[in-house]
């Protein structure tokens, strides 16, 4: 059997999630301006393929993190409907915890730490 959370205790999860993820968002468009400023730098070949690298992952991190909003937003519509269709003692009722969205919410927040310090290095070596 699944574990099982209150409901505010997801929605509360939910928020927090689409909080950090529209933060997320918000840094990979510093990070894609920057590289956009620094691409003109330095015409060799092996910076500019350092460039489109880290563009191409920029915009792969941001097609995730658009994933990731999708599923939590219709996670949400999943406990509003439960509320909706039964609005009693909703401060004490459960449901299902979602598990598999916190696991990939953790995944996405390490692979997005590694891409950051990465990038980070990428500048201090060539700037």
């Amino acid at each position: 059997m699944a574990a099982e959370k209150k409901i505010y205790e997801l929605h509360h999860e939910n928020q927090e999630w689409l909080k950090k993820l529209s933060f997320y968002k918000d840094e990979l468009k510093i990070y894609q301006k920057r590289i956009e400023e620094i691409a003109p730098l330095n015409t060799a070949k092996d910076f500019q393929a350092m460039v489109d690298h880290y563009q191409n992952q920029f915009y792969i991190h941001l097609d995730r993190i658009n994933s990731l909003k999708h599923e939590i937003k219709n996670d949400e519509k999943t406990i509003e409907g439960s509320v909706v269709n039964n609005s009693v003692a909703v401060d004490h009722r459960s449901m299902p915890d979602h598990e598999s969205q916190r696991e990939k919410i953790e995944r996405f927040e390490e692979i997005f730490a590694s891409l950051k310090e990465e990038f980070n290095s990428f500048l201090s070596k060539y700037l």
